[in-house]
């Protein structure tokens, strides 16, 4: 993994050119200033048509134990996933990368998923949207699931708006049982060059009879 240390002001234009040349970044400390570009030799990619759902968590989607938004807070969505946690230290997410993805989502290409029980946000996710690609960032669960039936109707959204890549940056254990895989950074550059050609529109507000069929068509891999 190729690492490049900046003291560059961290605009929303400069994370789009970024994302769009195959890097992102990343900050050693939620308290430090700095950020560096990451440059990974593989990359993490999530399948979005054959996406794998484990049979209990599509028990859970289908018994609705959460209530699904979209872009209704983003801005907490993001700040709940740069907070320490028991299995997690401390975050990669600095104040200037937390600035910045507020702001792209400001002028439309950030996007958040959120579980909410009982009114209470307690699991989501967020990413970066650029073209047909999506860039997934970072995830948290306060209720067992709720990360997960996040990604579950992150990958039917995406389907339903035309999405033809899903960056996961890294492969996890969490992210492997649904089919992600690691792919050579050329490869992952050949699949981004191709989704950055077409327009795909983020459905945060999805809803009736081809909504309902593109998530079940989700459910059923």
């Amino acid at each position: 993994m190729s690492r490049h240390d900046t003291d560059l002001n961290l605009t929303p234009e400069l994370l789009l050119r970024a994302y769009a040349a195959g890097i992102f970044p990343m900050a050693d400390t939620r308290d430090t200033s700095q950020v560096y570009w990451v440059d990974p030799k593989h990359r993490g990619v999530l399948p979005i048509v054959d996406f794998h759902v484990p049979r209990r968590l599509r028990r859970t989607v289908r018994n609705s134990n959460f209530e699904i938004t979209c872009n209704t807070d983003f801005a907490e969505v993001v700040a709940m996933c740069a907070q320490a946690t028991k299995s997690r230290g401390d975050t990669w997410i600095n104040p200037s990368i937390e600035v910045a993805v507020n702001e792209l989502s400001n002028m439309g290409f950030a996007h958040s998923v959120e579980c909410r029980q009982d009114g209470e946000l307690v699991g989501g996710l967020y990413g970066i949207s650029l073209g047909a690609a999506f860039f997934g960032e970072s995830m948290f669960s306060r209720k067992r699931d709720a990360s997960k039936v996040a990604l579950v109707h992150l990958v039917a959204r995406l389907n339903f708006g035309g999405y033809r890549l899903l960056d996961t940056q890294f492969i996890t254990d969490h992210l492997a049982q649904f089919g992600a895989v690691e792919i050579p950074a050329r490869d992952y550059l050949i699949k981004l060059e191709d989704a950055l050609k077409y327009q795909a529109t983020f459905p945060a507000f999805a809803k009736g009879t081809q909504w309902d069929q593109c998530l079940a068509k989700t459910l059923s891999n």
